[in-house]
Protein backbone atom coordinates (compact mmCIF):
# COMPACT_ATOMS: atom_id res chain seq x y z
CA UNK A 1 0.00 0.00 0.00
CA UNK A 2 2.65 2.31 0.85
CA UNK A 3 5.11 1.61 -1.84
CA UNK A 4 2.32 2.21 -4.21
CA UNK A 5 1.79 5.10 -2.76
CA UNK A 6 4.85 6.42 -3.02
CA UNK A 7 5.25 5.39 -6.76
CA UNK A 8 2.10 7.20 -7.27
CA UNK A 9 3.85 10.34 -5.78
CA UNK A 10 6.88 9.84 -7.70
CA UNK A 11 4.92 9.76 -11.09
CA UNK A 12 3.15 13.13 -10.13
CA UNK A 13 6.33 14.72 -9.53
CA UNK A 14 7.68 13.79 -12.56
CA UNK A 15 4.76 14.82 -14.35
CA UNK A 16 5.17 17.72 -13.09
CA UNK A 17 8.83 18.81 -13.28
CA UNK A 18 8.72 17.92 -16.97
CA UNK A 19 6.18 20.47 -17.47
CA UNK A 20 8.25 22.87 -15.57
CA UNK A 21 11.36 22.75 -18.59
CA UNK A 22 10.86 25.73 -20.88
CA UNK A 23 12.61 26.00 -24.12
CA UNK A 24 13.98 29.37 -24.87
CA UNK A 25 14.77 31.44 -27.77
CA UNK A 26 17.42 34.11 -27.64
CA UNK A 27 17.30 36.55 -30.42
CA UNK A 28 19.65 39.51 -30.39
CA UNK A 29 19.45 40.67 -27.01
CA UNK A 30 16.42 39.31 -25.94
CA UNK A 31 15.32 35.47 -24.71
CA UNK A 32 12.15 34.39 -24.34
CA UNK A 33 10.10 31.30 -23.46
CA UNK A 34 8.87 29.27 -26.40
CA UNK A 35 5.20 29.50 -25.25
CA UNK A 36 5.35 32.91 -24.87
CA UNK A 37 5.99 33.13 -28.79
CA UNK A 38 2.95 31.10 -29.35
CA UNK A 39 0.98 32.94 -27.79
CA UNK A 40 1.96 35.86 -29.54
CA UNK A 41 0.64 34.52 -31.85
CA UNK A 42 -2.93 33.98 -30.53
CA UNK A 43 -2.54 37.38 -29.39
CA UNK A 44 -2.28 38.63 -32.76
CA UNK A 45 -4.92 36.77 -34.60
CA UNK A 46 -7.63 38.18 -32.26
CA UNK A 47 -6.66 41.87 -32.94
CA UNK A 48 -8.22 43.70 -35.31
CA UNK A 49 -6.26 45.82 -37.48
CA UNK A 50 -7.00 49.26 -37.35
CA UNK A 51 -5.45 51.51 -40.36
CA UNK A 52 -5.37 54.94 -38.67
CA UNK A 53 -3.83 53.14 -35.58
CA UNK A 54 -1.21 51.42 -36.89
CA UNK A 55 0.07 54.23 -39.23
CA UNK A 56 0.37 56.21 -35.99
CA UNK A 57 1.74 54.29 -34.12
CA UNK A 58 4.83 52.17 -35.28
CA UNK A 59 4.57 49.65 -32.33
CA UNK A 60 2.73 46.58 -33.16
CA UNK A 61 -0.96 46.49 -31.56
CA UNK A 62 -0.24 43.33 -29.63
CA UNK A 63 2.38 45.72 -27.63
CA UNK A 64 -0.73 47.16 -25.82
CA UNK A 65 -2.75 44.02 -25.12
CA UNK A 66 -3.01 43.00 -21.13
CA UNK A 67 -2.51 39.59 -21.81
CA UNK A 68 0.96 39.78 -24.02
CA UNK A 69 3.46 37.89 -21.65
CA UNK A 70 5.65 39.34 -19.21
CA UNK A 71 8.79 38.07 -21.29
CA UNK A 72 7.71 39.58 -24.51
CA UNK A 73 7.00 43.24 -23.09
CA UNK A 74 10.54 44.28 -23.33
CA UNK A 75 10.54 44.02 -26.61
CA UNK A 76 7.80 46.45 -27.18
CA UNK A 77 10.61 49.17 -25.98
CA UNK A 78 12.41 48.26 -28.84
CA UNK A 79 12.13 50.46 -32.45
CA UNK A 80 12.34 46.84 -34.47
CA UNK A 81 9.35 45.49 -32.44
CA UNK A 82 7.88 44.25 -34.85
CA UNK A 83 11.23 42.79 -36.89
CA UNK A 84 11.61 40.69 -33.66
CA UNK A 85 8.58 39.66 -33.55
CA UNK A 86 8.46 38.35 -37.13
CA UNK A 87 11.73 36.70 -36.45
CA UNK A 88 10.50 34.75 -33.09
CA UNK A 89 7.39 33.89 -34.71
CA UNK A 90 9.82 31.95 -37.44
CA UNK A 91 11.91 30.86 -35.52
CA UNK A 92 9.47 29.36 -33.48
CA UNK A 93 7.79 27.23 -36.49
CA UNK A 94 11.14 26.08 -37.30
CA UNK A 95 11.81 22.59 -35.79
CA UNK A 96 15.22 22.82 -36.66
CA UNK A 97 15.75 26.66 -35.58
CA UNK A 98 14.93 25.37 -32.45
CA UNK A 99 16.82 21.89 -32.88
CA UNK A 100 13.81 19.65 -31.55
CA UNK A 101 14.09 17.56 -34.74
CA UNK A 102 17.92 15.43 -34.63
CA UNK A 103 17.09 15.29 -38.90
CA UNK A 104 18.18 19.08 -39.06
CA UNK A 105 21.99 19.18 -39.90
CA UNK A 106 22.21 22.62 -38.58
CA UNK A 107 21.12 22.21 -34.92
CA UNK A 108 24.46 22.87 -32.11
Amino acid sequence: MVSGLLTGVAVVLLVLLQGTQSVYIKYQDFQVQLESVKKLSDLEKQQVPSPNLQAQNLLPSVCQHPALPLDLRPICASKKAATIFRALKTIASDDCELCVNVACTGCR
